[in-house]
């Protein structure tokens, strides 16, 4: 299944309607996130059973939840998208020279 960034805020919109957060809202949202990654992470590295469909998880949740939360603070996530790609590019770009 291919969806546009659009179509992806689209279907965010649909579950979790149209309502907006604030900043500290989505960081706590991410936090949480971000939370059950370090878990998955903290377990594996302590030999623990994990499971890599929860892992496949919670990385869709950062992917799709951060699309919402840029429109939620009033920006474009496509823009955004760009952005971090740049930022990327140009810290690559100064590492390797």
């Amino acid at each position: 299944m291919f969806m546009t960034i659009d179509e992806l805020l689209k279907k965010a919109r649909e579950i979790w309607g149209d309502d907006k957060l604030s900043i500290d809202e989505v960081l706590i949202r991410q936090g949480v996130t971000i939370g059950d990654l370090h878990r998955y992470a903290r377990d594996k590295a302590e030999g623990m059973p994990v499971d890599e469909k929860e892992l496949k998880k919670e990385l869709g949740n950062v992917i799709f939840s951060t699309i919402r939360w840029c429109d939620d603070l009033g920006f474009s996530p496509s823009e955004c998208i760009e952005l971090g790609i740049l930022s990327q590019q140009r810290y690559q770009e100064r590492k390797n020279n």
